[in-house]
């Protein structure tokens, strides 16, 4: 083990089902720390015993309640110098679980933070779906109100990149049928549910036919969705104010003018004059700034 001196926050992937997926590093930073922060002490003995260690330090719950202000007391025991592991019932701290307060608040504080890499649901899923994995994003859970999550899937209908979203068992069926609202019920998807347990099982289709089979009976497990990104938009698609509203959001994000005009034309296989009508007649049109 590093030696102490200044405080460490270790951040430790736990197992997402099987416990025989836990890293052997996992086994290590329990016996060594000096706090254990976990989100559920009890799921963590069970895995301590599992493992077959003993953690040798103090070991205190960390979860959403507690979050806010178990965290000025953590980084307390960071900046006296100790090393504090923080564990989530599953997978990755700070991914859709707690963590990223304590995190924040010690790169804040200059502590050092590092991580013990473990299993992970978001890209389990994406590796078993049979959807485009080199690009993709991460949503978390979607809102529970219908409103909201529909707004939200609006926001994310033009994505081109692959989504993954967390989803509980009893909203399943509402938020698949949204999404075949939003994206189409042609879209590709999967649902991967109790990943590396027993009953795994990932099922694949249009949002449509999954919608219908989820509405057909009760899906039980932890879920991950799985959506396919949208399709390319085709040149004969796009006219001048679809092309001019490209370039400006790549502009807003810090782009100049002309890498902007470049890069959509690029992506969109529409000639570089063209784009650059586009935004020229754009700008007649809003008049002076």
């Amino acid at each position: 083990m590093p030696a102490r001196g200044a405080g460490l926050l270790v951040l430790a992937g736990t197992p997402i089902g099987d416990p025989a997926d836990a890293p052997p590093r996992l086994a290590v930073e329990l016996a060594h720390a000096d706090v254990v922060a976990a989100e559920d002490t009890r799921r963590l003995r069970r895995l301590t015993q599992t493992l077959g260690v003993r953690p040798s330090g103090r070991v205190v719950s960390y979860h959403e309640v507690n979050e806010s202000a178990r965290t000025p007391q953590l980084v307390e025991a960071l900046t006296a110098g100790d090393r504090v592991l923080l564990v989530t019932d599953a997978g990755m701290p700070s991914v859709s679980d707690p963590g990223y307060r304590l995190v924040a608040a010690a790169v804040e504080r200059g502590i050092r933070v590092t991580a013990v890499p473990g299993p992970s649901a978001v890209l389990t899923a994406l590796a078993l779906s049979g959807l485009p994995v080199d690009r993709f994003c991460f949503e978390g859970f979607p809102p529970r109100k219908q409103g909201e999550l529909l707004a939200r899937l609006r926001e994310n209908a033009a994505e081109r990149r692959t989504l993954v979203y967390f989803e509980s068992r009893h909203r399943l069926a509402a938020t698949l049928a949204a999404m075949a609202e939003v994206f189409g019920a042609g879209r590709r998807a999967a649902v991967c549910r109790e990943l590396t347990k027993t009953y795994e099982e990932v099922k694949r289709g249009g949002l449509g036919e999954l919608a219908a089979w989820a509405a057909d009976g009760e899906v039980r497990g932890e879920i991950t969705i799985v959506v396919e990104g949208a399709p390319a938009p085709r040149p004969e698609d796009l006219g001048p104010e679809e092309l001019a509203a490209l370039v400006r959001t790549r502009e807003e994000a810090g782009e100049r003018r002309k890498e902007a005009i470049a890069a959509v034309a690029a992506e969109t296989g529409v000639p570089k004059r063209v784009v650059f009508d586009a935004v020229v007649a754009a700008k007649k049109a809003a008049g002076p700034a």
